[in-house]
């Protein structure tokens, strides 16, 4: 079973009401492919990040055996960032900032050995970005997942709803879902 995440892998900033942590290994895809190596044969990882990067968690995915042949690591750029902050029920928060940095020209290169994938995710990224994937798959995967988040809604609605259209499972918050 294979499992391509296409995704953020990025840094995050975090408030709770339990705590607050800057600048610590954050994105989608990240986690996602982390996740999914306990429970597929091969995990994928599509991404980009800049060369603030930590290159031991880079080491650690690898050996996780996450395959990075789809990231890509761009020399004097920083990686995208993002800061939120969650509220009591850690399941409503509000965006405080997100920098796209290597995120703002992301075009997502797929592998020939990531084609054969039986199972996609699209991390929350740029519906256009989103898009892109769907087209450059040789084959449609068995299942297509999408994440998004309220950031994409507010500023590309109609180009998300186009993707919505092409995946099979959509996951989102109840506070996402309403705005949907």
């Amino acid at each position: 079973m294979t499992l391509t995440e296409v995704g953020t892998v990025a840094f995050d900033a975090i408030e709770t009401p339990f705590g607050k942590r800057d600048k610590v290994v954050g994105g989608a895809a990240t986690y996602i492919s982390l996740a999914a190596s306990f429970f597929v044969d091969r995990s994928n990882l599509v991404s980009v990040v800049g060369d603030d990067f930590p290159a031991e968690m880079l080491d650690e995915m690898k050996k996780r055996g996450i395959s990075l042949d789809g990231l890509q690591v761009k020399e004097g750029e920083k990686s995208f960032f993002w800061s939120g902050k969650y509220h009591y029920d850690m399941n409503s928060r509000d965006t405080l900032v997100t920098d796209l940095n290597v995120l703002a020209d992301f075009d997502p290169v797929i592998p020939a050995s990531y084609q054969d994938t039986e199972f996609l995710m699209l991390g929350n990224l740029a519906p256009a970005v989103q898009r892109a994937v769907l087209d450059r798959m040789n084959k449609r995967p068995s299942l297509v997942v999408l994440d998004t988040m309220n950031f994409w809604m507010d500023n590309t609605m109609e180009e998300l709803k186009d993707v919505i259209y092409r995946c099979d499972v959509l996951t989102i918050n109840d506070e996402e879902a309403r705005q949907l």
